[in-house]
């Protein structure tokens, strides 16, 4: 095991520091859940601040870790890297695999609350609390250094975590997030089977409703590809822009023509990000 409570299933040096993959046992989730952390230089003789980076549909913890090219920038800013899966896995429920839309793969970082995904789909509290006492327990982390950060799914995950637990978030941002879940046929096929049919539940994970009532300290930064697929019918970023406005939320968005929904996408800006949050986190 390595670490009581933690299995190590990989370490490689990486950027002078190391990219680890791990196992445990989630109370939350009912189950094993993975994730991978990389622990840049500095790790090794300080706690060093914290960047969650939720991944999309279909993604595991090896997505981001893998494409978005984030560790070297991370080793140079002394940031702990934190990529958990998206939701957990083998459940045995009907349903449960098989859709890419839904089920294993698209959590999306919520806690269920309709049989049976309520006993094991609990993203929002697994990575909202669970995770976060595990990475501060079992790594050189200083988790009230933290920032979230998400790509899509994640994206939206990494915007209504923020918003609903501002005192554990110092820095948040998102690459093409769903911010409307609640307005676009994503969220609309998803919500009623996880949380049933009383839409004022399913506002408490839709960043639109929640940043008119919770103002996060500082400025989100959010970046959207023009050419993005899921632009017009699923991301809708328009819609939060006016949330925002609405809620006197401080919002740095912006919009690249020719860019995509693709990991190509997600490693031009990721150094925009990793320095927007390491301003916030006060990394030297």
């Amino acid at each position: 095991m390595g670490m009581t409570g933690i299995e190590t299933i990989s370490e490689q040096r990486c950027h002078g520091g190391v990219q680890g993959f791990y196992r445990h046992h989630s109370e939350q989730c009912g189950g094993a859940m993975r994730f991978a952390l990389f622990q840049p230089p500095q790790a090794a003789h300080e706690a060093c601040p914290v960047l969650y980076f939720l991944a999309g549909l279909t993604c595991t913890e090896e997505t981001a870790t893998i494409k978005a090219g984030a560790q070297r920038l991370a080793a140079a800013l002394g940031l702990i890297l934190v990529m958990p899966d998206t939701s957990p896995r083998q459940t045995g429920f009907d349903g449960a695999t098989g859709d890419w839309e839904f089920g294993e793969g698209a959590g999306f970082y919520l806690d269920a609350t309709q049989s049976p995904w309520s006993s094991r789909f609990r993203m929002h509290s697994y990575v909202a609390d669970e995770l976060p006492a595990l990475v501060a327990q079992h790594f050189p982390a200083d988790i009230s250094r933290s920032g979230i950060t998400g790509h899509s799914m994640g994206g939206h995950g990494a915007l209504t975590i923020a918003l609903r637990h501002k005192d554990k978030y110092r820095s948040v941002s998102a690459f093409a997030p769903i911010v409307a879940p609640t307005q676009v046929p994503w969220g609309q096929k998803a919500f009623p089977r996880y949380l049933g049919d009383d839409t004022t539940a399913w506002a408490e994970y839709d960043a639109c409703e929640l940043v008119r009532k919770h103002r996060f300290d500082g400025t989100i930064l959010i970046d959207q590809g023009e050419a993005d697929g899921f632009l017009v019918t699923q991301l809708k970023p328009e819609l939060f822009d006016q949330a925002c406005a609405e809620g006197g939320q401080s919002l740095l968005l912006r919009r690249h023509a020719g860019y995509d929904h693709s990991y190509y996408f997600i490693t031009t800006f990721i150094e925009d990000h990793l320095r927007h949050h390491a301003e916030a986190l006060g990394c030297r």
